[in-house]
């Protein structure tokens, strides 16, 4: 399989994104995004190194392509091994959403804002850090100064640091993973935000915390909710699926808004439809062209709202 078509058009994208993403201050961004049909990957750059997610769904590789496709790249960007990670995307169930891929690889931080992010590239499927909700994150930071921030299917807190970083006088992070509980509190660490007082973190399903949350009647001014398109851990009840499960998720949601809150709530399940019911609940207005970045502008990564409580 002949890759240089492939090598010549991620040099041109690297001239043309990178000088953006360095004027950014950005190490974590899109290089190529399935731009040609014959070679149907997503690359992203997490400083120097490559993370390279094969959709098998519309063009399997077979195990020679794959290792032929890692020499390649491994000599045009004279990386070392532990600098590419290659992983085939494919359907996701049960025990495998969550099982370490390679348990020894090593972590390492790229910045992203002003801040500093501890990723992986080997160790789980994702990285630890999402590069399409970075003007999501902006946001967050924005509008964060001297509010209670929820931060709901957490993952690895990135939301949580920009919450802390914008000023929030409180934030509570949760997460139904103890692994990714321990990485947000890390990564409050790598930026000087870790304080007991201000930041609490709740290893917990988020359906069942919700629940909770509503009959003790908490709230909070800002909740940002960014769940997976579907989830059947062993640590929850039920599976989750968010097609399915928007309306008790979001009611209970916007349940524990404040008198003027704002709820962001996202997913990057290609084929989601909003409830027409939830407009009853709050003013919704969908605002995924201002939380795309533009290395994922061709490949639409997730949707996003804007929720307000009608108070």
């Amino acid at each position: 399989m002949n890759f240089d078509p492939l090598l010549n058009r991620l040099d041109k994208n690297r001239r043309q994104l990178g000088k953006w993403a360095r004027r950014e201050g950005v190490e974590a961004w899109r290089l190529y995004d399935r731009d040609m049909p014959e070679f149907p990957l997503a690359i992203d750059c997490y400083g120097d190194a490559l993370h390279v997610q094969v959709f098998e769904r519309r063009r399997p590789l077979e195990p020679e392509q794959a290792e032929a496709l890692r020499q390649a790249l491994l000599e045009h960007f004279d990386l070392q091994p532990m600098q590419l990670a290659i992983k085939h995307r494919r359907r996701q169930r049960g025990a495998a959403q969550y099982e370490k891929l390679a348990a020894s690889a090593p972590s390492f931080k790229v910045n992203e804002g002003g801040y500093r992010f501890e990723v992986n590239l080997h160790r789980y499927l994702d990285t630890g850090l999402f590069p399409d909700h970075r003007q999501t994150r902006r946001m967050v930071e924005e509008t964060a100064k001297g509010k209670r921030v929820l931060n709901l299917f957490a993952y690895t807190g990135s939301f949580t640091v920009y919450a802390a970083g914008g000023g929030a006088h409180r934030t509570v992070t949760v997460d139904m993973s103890r692994t990714y509980q321990a990485w947000s509190r890390r990564n409050l660490e790598h930026n000087g935000l870790d304080d007991p007082s201000c930041h609490q973190f709740i290893q917990a399903d988020v359906m069942g915390f919700l629940e909770r949350m509503r009959q003790a009647r908490a709230r909070f001014d800002l909740i940002v909710l960014d769940p997976p398109s579907f989830s059947n851990s062993k640590r929850m009840q039920q599976t989750f699926d968010v097609q399915r499960d928007q309306l008790p998720l979001l009611r209970n949601s916007l349940d524990l808004l404040a008198p003027g809150g704002e709820l962001i709530f996202s997913n990057n399940r290609r084929d989601f439809r909003l409830e027409p019911r939830v407009n009853d609940w709050a003013e919704v207005e969908e605002i995924t062209e201002q939380t795309v970045p533009r290395d994922f502008a061709r490949y639409r990564a997730h949707r996003c709202w804007r929720m307000r409580h009608p108070g």
